[in-house]
């Protein structure tokens, strides 16, 4: 027998636009054309029904990490975000070793394959000493085309996003790799010239890992990876909009000069997110979570953030003004379509997995459905 929902009554964002007093219709874990008549309906007036948020760029959750944590620990982390309606997660490794990045990726390919997880995004070591961030500068190195060759081997065809310094030696090189084998190269953790991040972006590049944040700023001399990044169509940009990452007028600059076509927001998550205040690892470095911010004890840069999905979604509607479709375009449709997956997640389509977030009036979070499944069963009515 089918298993057949209908989510009724709420105002629904489909690829087309909003559609009032929308009916949702999930069978089988997918989303469905029709359903018979006398199927049961849950009542949703006075809410929102959105997709699934995918995020392409986090690191943990829950107290747990995903460079460092066991299985269980890992796919905890990405319970904790789908509760915060990321259906869709990919696993980010901060800088280590090779030997140990390559274990990792042999380790999480499994969830991978088992569809846990969307797929692994190294975040490191081939980034800059100067721009180095939370990452360990011992372990840094230059973008050898063979080591990263490595690390995509080792990750068995889930390496989904590499993030580079394409400035460095074998920089280019690397991203033509990358392009060559169906992986993203996003530019990051850069101390690129306006000049070397166009040279990146024709040989293949297409994203900018979290724009503003570990790269040299905008200069009207000098305009530096930033200029380059947001005036070219073929690159979409990471945003992580927690309030602490990035002033609202730059937030407002990234999505007058991208569009929301080419804007992906992003948790940048680390073990605290969803978790709370304290001490945590980040890699080998030690970080403090201090009123949700996470900096590193030794220096005090920004370690990554405490931010989930559904926050961002509710900052960027009600404190940035954006339009919420799009919201849901840089939240589930974009990294959707950079990841391979959007035939299966990012929108509410037929034959889609059921994936989808319900919000109330005030963009609270009340519902989170994944294949089909309630992870967070809306109580209304």
């Amino acid at each position: 027998m089918a298993d057949r929902k209908v989510l009724a009554g709420a105002r629904v964002v489909l690829p087309t636009g909003i559609v009032e007093n929308g009916r949702v219709i999930v069978e089988n874990g997918r989303i469905a054309g029709s359903t018979p008549a006398e199927t049961p309906s849950v009542d949703l007036s006075g809410h929102w029904v959105v997709p699934g948020f995918v995020d392409m760029h986090n690191h943990g959750g829950g107290g747990t990490s995903f460079t460092s944590g066991t299985v269980d620990e890992v796919l905890h982390g990405v319970h904790t975000h789908r509760l915060h309606g990321t259906t869709t997660v990919v696993a980010s490794f901060v800088t280590g070793d090779m030997d140990f990045l390559g274990r990792r990726a042999g380790l999480l390919s499994e969830l991978a394959e088992q569809g846990e997880i969307a797929g692994l995004h190294f975040e490191g070591p081939f980034i800059s000493p100067c721009r180095k961030g939370a990452h360990d500068e011992t372990l840094l190195r230059d973008p050898d085309p063979a080591e990263v060759r490595k690390l995509i081997d080792a990750a068995r065809g889930q390496a989904r996003m590499v993030t580079l310094a394409t400035e460095l030696p074998g920089g280019i090189d690397s991203v033509r790799l990358l392009a060559e084998h169906g992986v993203i190269a996003a530019i990051g953790h850069t101390d690129a010239t306006y000049e070397q991040t166009q040279a990146a972006i024709d040989a293949g590049a297409t994203v900018a890992t979290h724009l503003f944040n570990a790269m040299p700023a905008l200069g009207h001399r000098a305009p530096g990876p930033i200029a380059a990044l947001l005036e070219d169509e073929r690159i979409t940009v990471e945003l992580i909009n927690d309030g602490t990452h990035l002033h609202p007028a730059a937030l407002e600059l990234a999505f007058h000069h991208a569009g929301a076509g080419r804007v992906a927001f992003i948790t940048d998550a680390m073990d605290a997110a969803g978790f709370g205040d304290g001490r945590y690892s980040l890699g080998p470095m030690a970080v403090e979570v201090r009123d949700g911010v996470a900096r590193l004890v030794e220096g005090g840069s920004i370690a990554g953030s405490t931010l989930t999905l559904d926050r961002a979604f509710k900052r960027a509607v009600t404190i940035d003004g954006l339009p919420v479709e799009s919201v849901v375009e840089a939240i589930s449709a974009n990294p959707a379509r950079l990841l391979g997956v959007d035939d299966r997640v990012g929108s509410l389509e037929p034959g889609k997995d059921a994936d989808l977030v319900v919000l109330d009036a005030n963009f609270d979070l009340k519902g989170v459905m994944r294949k089909g499944a309630w992870v967070v069963e809306p109580q209304v009515g």
